[in-house]
């Protein structure tokens, strides 16, 4: 009630002037009658006097809601405003605590997340070490040391998974641009998942020339191209090729394999979304392809993916980096 009163006391005060006082006082010194239009001028100009004072006063609050300014009014003047900017400034002050608190316990997770994918990598490392020095030592046990093999592989594979989400969240920080021989890259991973191949029984071909050097971050590609073969791999038709192209500043991978459903486009590269087939897999954990998403556009590497006639293409476009490399 006080705030209202101290927001329309100007329009209180134009009220009794104008309806009140002046009507008096004509009426004392000349007759009110005599005297009607001089009335309707003067309470005309005490009128566009009011609404320009209050409209200099509540101006900056007018701008801030046209702009959708969040930000504190600057020197308010009105009682209106000041009400306005302190309640503004109350809730960016909790904003501000809510989100210092978010931001301590995203780094607490992450600590943690990197803490115990490190402590598993230790013990699985050992197991790794133990399959290789036994798998030649009793041929009868061979194929059983491959299947546990296998498993380390994939829990390998999705203990570095959690720890490159966990170190995704802060990226930009983690960012070292250098010329990249592209070819060098894509083999190294591809080597990293020979077994894998081998075990879906299926061949990468990567034509890609010995003298492409790009621009970007070696580590996160690197990532990126890993995810893309493992998945082509996953999801891959048995005894077929998956081809690795590069092309006018354009690297293409390409596996055959069920089409990707038309209504799945749109969200696959969705976080925690897995689709009908990795539904149907089991293996899919909905993070791989959203890692892939957030490193290239971070990396400023526009990509595009198109499935079709049992083959599904990503295509990734490094023709700015190339040029920033020339």
């Amino acid at each position: 009630m006080k705030l209202f009163l101290q927001d329309h006391l100007s329009v209180i005060v134009l009220y009794l002037l104008t309806f009140i006082c002046f009507p008096i006082a004509m009426q004392v010194l000349d007759g009110f009658d005599n005297h009607y239009g001089y009335f309707v001028f003067l309470a005309t100009v005490l009128l566009v006097l009011v609404l320009y004072v209050r409209y200099v006063r509540r101006k900056k609050m007018y701008a801030h809601i046209a702009k959708n300014n969040l930000q504190v009014i600057y020197r308010p003047l009105a009682p209106y405003e000041k009400a306005y900017a302190q309640q503004l400034q109350s809730i960016q002050n909790i904003l501000l605590v809510q989100e210092e608190q978010h931001k301590q316990f995203s780094q607490e997770q992450q600590v943690l997340i990197s803490h115990s994918v490190h402590q598993m990598k230790t013990p699985l490392s050992v197991i790794q070490l133990l399959i290789q020095s036994n798998q030649g030592k009793d041929m009868s046990l061979l194929v059983e040391w491959q299947k546990v093999k296998t498993q380390c592989d994939k829990l390998n594979f999705s203990l570095n998974q959690l720890l490159t989400y966990s170190r995704s969240t802060n990226l930009l920080a983690d960012l070292k641009i250098e010329p990249i021989q592209l070819k060098r890259v894509v083999q190294e991973v591809i080597n990293e998942l020979k077994d894998y191949f081998i075990e879906a029984e299926l061949f990468p071909k990567c034509t890609i020339q010995d003298d492409v050097l790009l621009y970007s971050d070696r580590k996160w590609l690197k990532v990126v191209i890993y995810q893309l073969l493992s998945n082509a791999v996953k999801y891959g038709e048995r005894h077929s090729v998956v081809n690795i192209h590069f092309e006018d500043g354009h690297l293409q991978i390409k596996n055959n394999g069920d089409t990707i459903p038309e209504n799945e486009m749109a969200r696959i590269f969705d976080l925690y979304y897995t689709g009908s087939k990795g539904r149907i897999k089991g293996e899919s954990t909905g993070i791989g392809l959203y890692l892939v998403k957030r490193i290239l556009t971070t990396l400023d590497h526009p990509f595009q993916l198109q499935s079709a006639n049992n083959a599904t293409t990503i295509t990734i476009d490094f023709s700015n980096s190339i040029k920033k490399a020339i």
